[in-house]
């Protein structure tokens, strides 16, 4: 007991006097004594103060995906205020931009895709990741229903449930088959890495099956005739991708059976690329019917059968049967199981997808965001607010306002409906005031109306690109970033319905421009400002460009390396 209390009566010293234990005194065997500082605390550390103030508790954050949007997010989030915890059934982020490459070998599958690990371990906070999918979101007891990637012994996968305080829905899409009969048992797709190893394989499978003596040249014709659905980017890419392996690797490996093989692409629309500048449509067309490709628009896919497609021409209404040896679907993207039951359980269910307000929160929960693919900004009309603008706008209690009070206010209108910049923009007008000088004197509330009656027509969804993904990622963790300060000191635009500010700036895309590549070293460029590059060098320029987006040196060394042996020694046809 008298040790106990000497101990005792030690701690209780150092504790009153908390630089002591910077004296530490080392006795020597050989007699004398050094004495040392040191600023070390071993007794502040083992008897702390049992009154000190807790540690407050950090929320949990937990991201659902590990695609564009989820990896944004988490390489920006700089904040330690949160515990992270990221569920994906993938441990990788994959550059899916490089994929149509990945399906004839021009680049390697695992130099497109970076382990999720490496990239959260470089962050000065913790981030824990689990390999696991979820299949259910219960908001109203924030708990989310997991099961694991990993198959156990009996052939099952282990399930788990977890909670949080703030959820980041970031899932991506699957693809949309608009419930075509066949599409999902014969088609290939090229959403994952996986489809695209596979789409390699299945290629190389056709010309090895045609090259056999047993076929016949009807069924040889059948089995080197790929059809590709969908004349968007994915499809004129791959479109253009098996072309040149086609031509300039297999042609000198399977001369017998080369001259047979066809490429077919089906668009339901009136043109490919339809969401690009008419020039660069006009020129993929042209180029494709240069190098053999087989363009049909105006026909809908009606079936896939094991052999054949079945298309119906959509102005004449005749229908016709196309065999193929290889079938690609590429016509769009839909919600995935997981967000169509949560679209139910928020009221939501009527919708085509998941609605956010422009902080992407998730309409109805306010712990919920979503971003990328699986969701979409349902952006408030001005109509829908006017009368709370105008309220905003007048002076005092008044039914009129004049343009010096409306200046006051123009700035939050701009910021919190983007449509209209966009619309004042297409009208070639300098501001909104100028939308007012048909009125003379005081405008009420119905020629108010009026002069914003046409700005809602602007109103257009994002597109589902990457591109909108890696920005909304960007934005939400910097809204995480500086969460703190703006309780305090929200720096929004006006509340118009309510008083106050919103916290954060609503979310704004800004469009970099947009690459078609069209196979022979040459790809189309819709930049900013209407500019349009065709050609050889724009191929150059998109080489740079996405080896710069690759998301480590790692990645970039291996895709410009593979770029570099296909430029030497052609690309590899070996079906691993």
């Amino acid at each position: 007991m008298h040790g106990y209390s000497i101990y005792g009566m030690a701690s209780r010293v150092f504790q009153a006097y908390p630089s002591l234990p910077k004296l530490l005194i080392v006795s020597a065997v050989g007699g004398g004594s050094l004495l040392a500082f040191s600023d070390d605390r071993p007794f502040q550390r083992v008897f702390s103060d049992a009154g000190q103030q807790p540690e407050c508790k950090k929320k949990k954050v937990v991201v659902l995906g590990t695609g564009w949007a989820a990896t944004s997010f988490l390489k920006n989030l700089k904040s330690d205020s949160y515990e992270v915890q990221v569920v994906s059934p993938r441990n990788y982020f994959a550059f899916t931009p490089l994929l149509p490459s990945v399906t004839n070998g021009t680049v390697e599958a695992r130099s497109v895709v970076e382990p999720i690990r490496n990239i959260v371990r470089k962050r000065h906070y913790h981030i824990d990741f689990m390999e696991a999918e979820c299949f259910k979101i219960d908001a109203s007891k924030k708990r989310l229903h997991c099961k694991s990637a990993q198959v156990t012994n009996l052939g099952s996968k282990e399930e788990f449930t977890m909670d949080y305080d703030i959820l980041i829905i970031a899932v991506g899409a699957q693809v949309n088959t608009f419930n075509t009969l066949g599409v999902s048992q014969y088609a290939h797709f090229l959403k994952e890495v996986e489809d695209a190893q596979k789409l390699r394989n299945t290629v190389i499978d056709c010309f090895e099956r045609a090259s056999l003596p047993s076929v016949s040249d009807e069924e040889r014709k059948r089995i080197l005739h790929f059809v590709v659905v969908g004349g968007g980017p994915v499809g004129v890419e791959f479109a253009a991708e098996l072309h040149d392996v086609v031509v300039q690797d297999i042609a000198k490996l399977y001369p017998s059976v080369n001259n047979l093989a066809k490429i077919t692409l089906l668009e339901a629309g009136d043109h490919i690329l339809n969401m690009y500048d008419k020039r660069i449509t006009q020129f993929a067309e042209t180029k494709f019917q240069r190098d053999g490709i087989d363009v049909k628009t105006g026909s809908m896919v009606t079936k896939v059968s094991e052999n054949h497609v079945s298309i119906k021409d959509r102005v004449t209404g005749q229908c016709d049967s196309v065999p193929y040896g290889l079938v690609v679907w590429s016509t769009g993207i839909a919600p995935r199981p997981v967000i169509l039951d949560f679209m139910k359980q928020i009221g939501q269910g009527n919708r085509r997808v998941l609605a956010t307000d422009e902080w992407l929160r998730v309409e109805g929960c306010d712990s919920v965001y979503a971003l990328g693919d699986c969701a979409t900004i349902n952006q408030r009309s001005v109509m829908e607010d006017i009368s709370a603008i105008f309220g905003h706008a007048k002076k005092g209690d008044t039914n009129h306002l004049n343009k010096q009070e409306f200046r006051k206010v123009i700035g939050d209108i701009t910021e919190r409906y983007p449509q209209v910049e966009l619309y004042l923009k297409k009208s070639q007008v300098k501001n909104m005031v100028v939308l007012l000088d048909k009125y003379e004197g005081e405008i009420d509330i119905e020629k108010f109306k009026q002069a914003l009656s046409e700005v809602d027509s602007q109103m257009k969804n994002l597109p589902a690109t990457a591109q909108v993904a890696a920005q909304q990622g960007e934005y939400l963790a910097k809204c995480f970033n500086r969460m703190e300060k703006c309780e305090q000191y929200p720096e929004g635009p006006r509340r118009f319905r309510t008083a106050g500010q919103h916290r954060f700036h609503p979310f704004r895309y800004k469009h970099f421009g947009q690459f078609a590549p069209l196979g022979g070293e040459q790809t189309a460029a819709q930049l900013p400002g209407d500019w349009v590059s065709i050609g050889h060098s724009t191929q150059w320029l998109w080489y740079s460009v996405y080896a710069s987006k690759l998301v480590s040196w790692r990645t970039r060394m291996l895709v410009v390396s593979d770029w570099c042996r296909r430029f030497i020694f052609g690309r590899d046809t070996s079906r691993i």
